[in-house]
């Protein structure tokens, strides 16, 4: 008689929801730095007399406003991936970050407008018969000024509330090691304080000066994303949160 060994089924260990709520943020995260080059990109665009009325390639400055539109999605993205998270330790400041991302979110894409405003007056008007070319560089200038009101509310402040709110909230649960919210914790005051002096004329955002108090800021953002993306969110600190809500079962009529 022949007996046939049966082979025990491999079960597979069930995916971790919170390893990939990490992953997902920690990318989120990383994605938001695809904007750092547009600081360069964007350094003709600063000059409007110059730009408006001139020619050139303008695909470097498109590139540079495709990628602050990503930067706003992805800043959402991140938002809504750690409320479910930050909620389990502080509602109020997790309702704070999303608050926070959505304002800067929209507050970017007012900068893009403007941008993309300016290469439309570059290219279907500044060549046009009968341009007023003092016009045009009026508006330009206008264009530009409302980027860089709109880059310091939404690339400078928001920032500062956004790490106050979710520093606060690494922080006190420990899912991610206390010296990576540390640094946002210390750099929002910091940065809170260059803008003012910026916005008071004290100093123009490119200074030396504000990205130096910018740094804590960006060192917090890109170690959160790295630190989530490669180990996640620590496994006795998820233990000790606040179970998660459940939405109530619907009556029986």
């Amino acid at each position: 008689m022949t007996t046939t060994a049966h082979t025990p089924a491999v079960t597979r260990p069930a995916p971790d929801p919170m390893r990939r709520t990490s992953l997902a943020a920690g990318i989120l995260y990383l994605i938001t730095f695809v904007s750092v080059p547009t600081l360069m990109v964007f350094q003709p665009v600063q000059d409007g007399a110059d730009f408006v009325l001139g020619a050139g390639d303008d695909t470097g400055v498109l590139w540079g406003a495709l990628s602050e539109v990503v930067v706003a999605l992805a800043g959402i993205g991140t938002a809504v991936v750690l409320f479910r998270v930050a909620r389990r330790q502080s509602e109020t400041a997790a309702l704070g970050f999303v608050t926070a991302r959505v304002l800067e979110a929209a507050l970017i894409l007012v900068g893009v407008v403007s941008i993309l405003t300016l290469l439309t007056l570059r290219n279907d008007v500044a060549g046009t018969a009968g341009a007023d070319p003092a016009s045009l560089v009026t508006t330009g200038h206008t264009l530009v000024a409302t980027y860089n009101w709109a880059f310091l509310l939404s690339q400078s402040l928001m920032p500062v509330f956004n790490a106050l709110c979710l520093g606060y909230v690494m922080y006190r649960s420990g899912l991610v090691p206390r010296i990576l919210p540390t640094l946002g914790l210390i750099g929002a005051p910091l940065l809170l304080a260059s803008d003012v002096a910026v916005f008071f004329g004290a100093y123009d955002r490119m200074a030396p000066i504000a990205a130096l108090a910018a740094l804590p800021i960006a060192a917090w953002e890109l170690s959160l994303g790295v630190y989530l993306t490669v180990r996640g969110f620590r496994p006795a600190a998820v233990a000790a949160l606040t179970p998660p809500r459940r939405d109530p079962e619907p009556s029986a009529a």
